[in-house]
């Protein structure tokens, strides 16, 4: 059976860092609910607490009962999770002069803990609470501490359990890896056998059990998920995976027809449809971004279901849903708080069971197992691309024209950035999570071409850096680089006379721009 780690959330935004933390260390974990603890799961080998925006004193505040874990695995509270473990058992908690956040250092810790096996003294630590601990439980004892935080960490004397203020998840905890590494595979014992290898192995074996002979449509969209868990299928079961890419008609410049020809380099059978006609028709004059976006999902469907219904003996749908979509999907109150168009049931009529071989996999571990898979690079390593496309990349209506001069400008953008070599001999393209052209179609600017005066729109060229998209920053593109592309934009794009750079990050911006 495969072991896991079970990670209850309590709303942290860096839940998520927790399970990629844990997956880097070759070792399979499950991010639940705070209140959804898995009691008789006999493949859980720890449990984390994680991180919450609540203080423990709240009235909203989540509470979980501890008696269902504690004494019985190993267990690690991070932040609020070590403050509400002090608070539930006679600890106290309380509100901090001030805010403690940023970097700290642990000026005294146990080097004989288990938990700070391998730290180097003085190690940097990343604080972000309100509230701090100013009493443990009388059958614990504090373990570090920092300048202006006696609690920073403390442990059980009679219990498996460990806790910390600071964040080992973040990348500013410098030897949080380690501590994370020392709780799951030193304390926990992990075997460490969860790896893309073991992944692609143990899912076409469950595939084929669970499909059988039985006939598959998969959704395919040209963006690395999709295209892996196509790959994936087909290794299962062969001909009997049918994949089916609509063309919306805001695809990038001859994407449809370069997507076309890697899926059949890969030995798919895709069904390529060609519905632009259709999607530009009913987008004519629509300039408000959610409808827009309603307007091409509902039109996605319906086209997608009237090709599907032509393969009269399928039983399932194939979707390239990942584990960030659903965990998205649902916050810890159940309540949807991002709807993602792989979550979300099947339509009624079409009869289908559902498939979802990438469901537990993180972005990059899905690139992992697409390289393990021997797929061609250029698909593993494309940027994540919005299923509408070039549509909430055009402020106001969309029309064919519109979307040509964006293509245009994106694909200069793209390929510009795919060809510049860093000075450490990595492309520029690798660098950065996605990037992207806008087309600023609302608004219009004054310019000069030769001797004549101009008056046409901007183009915004978007790119950032992130691990997983919930959070994002600008990234930093080198000067010679923009000057080229800015250039080559405004001399071959008609339509275009200026071209500016989005330095905002996410929050309080989107990555894109509707």
């Amino acid at each position: 059976m495969q072991q896991k780690i079970i990670i209850l959330d309590f709303g942290s935004q860096t839940t998520q860092l927790i399970g990629r933390r844990v997956r880097e260390l070759d070792t399979f974990c499950e991010i639940l609910p705070y209140n959804k603890f898995p009691e008789d799961d006999p493949t859980v080998i720890g449990v984390i607490l994680s991180g919450s925006p609540y203080s423990v004193h709240d009235p909203e505040a989540f509470k979980v009962d501890l008696s269902k874990f504690v004494g019985r695995l190993p267990v690690l509270g991070i932040c609020y999770g070590a403050q509400y473990i002090s608070y539930a058992n006679g600890g106290r908690v309380e509100k901090a002069d001030s805010r403690e956040y940023g970097r700290a250092h642990l000026q005294e810790f146990d080097a004989e803990n288990p938990l700070f096996k391998g730290f180097e003294p003085e190690s940097q630590v990343w604080m972000s609470h309100g509230d701090t601990i100013t009493a443990i439980p009388e059958d614990c004892r504090v373990i570090a501490s920092t300048g202006s935080v006696k609690y920073a960490a403390y442990a059980s004397t009679k219990n498996p359990l460990w806790a910390v203020q600071f964040h080992p998840e973040v990348y500013h905890t410098l030897q949080g890896k380690q501590l994370l590494q020392n709780f799951v595979v030193d304390i926990c014992g992990s075997k460490q056998e969860w790896s893309p290898a073991s992944f692609v192995e143990s899912t076409v074996a469950e595939l084929k059990e669970q499909i059988g002979n039985d006939r598959v449509i998969l959704g395919l969209s040209g963006g690395v998920d999709s295209s892996v868990a196509a790959v994936l299928l087909n290794k299962a079961i062969g001909d009997n995976l049918t994949c089916i890419f609509v063309d919306h008609g805001m695809l990038r410049k001859n994407e449809f027809k370069q997507v076309m020809e890697d899926y059949e380099g890969l030995g798919l059978n895709v069904i390529g449809v060609d519905a632009s006609e259709k999607f530009f028709n009913d987008l004519a004059g629509v300039t408000d971004p959610e409808q827009k976006r309603k307007i091409i999902g509902r039109d996605f469907v319906e086209v997608f279901n009237a090709e599907a219904k032509k393969i009269t003996d399928a039983k399932w749908l194939a979707q390239g849903t990942i584990y960030p979509d659903r965990i998205e999907s649902l916050n810890i109150t159940g309540k949807v708080i991002k709807s993602h168009h792989n979550v979300g049931g099947l339509p009624k009529e079409m009869h289908l069971q559902l498939c979802e071989p990438l469901k537990w996999l993180f972005k990059d571990e899905v690139r992992r197992a697409g390289y393990q898979l021997g797929m061609p690079e250029r698909l593993i390593k494309r940027h994540p691309f919005p299923g509408p496309g070039l549509a909430v990349r055009i402020l106001g209506d969309i029309t064919r024209e519109k979307v040509e001069v964006l293509q245009n400008a994106d694909d200069i953008y793209i390929r510009s950035m795919q060809q510049y070599i860093c000075d450490d001999g990595e492309r520029l393209y690798d660098k950065v999570w996605q990037a992207g052209a806008v087309l600023l179609s609302t608004v219009r600017s004054v310019g000069v071409m030769g001797d004549e005066r101009t008056y046409e729109n901007p183009v915004a060229l978007r790119a950032v850096t992130s691990t997983d998209a919930m959070t994002a920053d600008w990234a930093h593109l080198p000067y010679d680089f923009l000057a080229k592309v800015s250039n080559e934009i405004i001399n071959k794009v008609k339509g275009v006379n200026r071209v500016c750079y989005d330095i905002s990050s996410k929050p309080p911006a989107t990555i894109e721009w509707e």
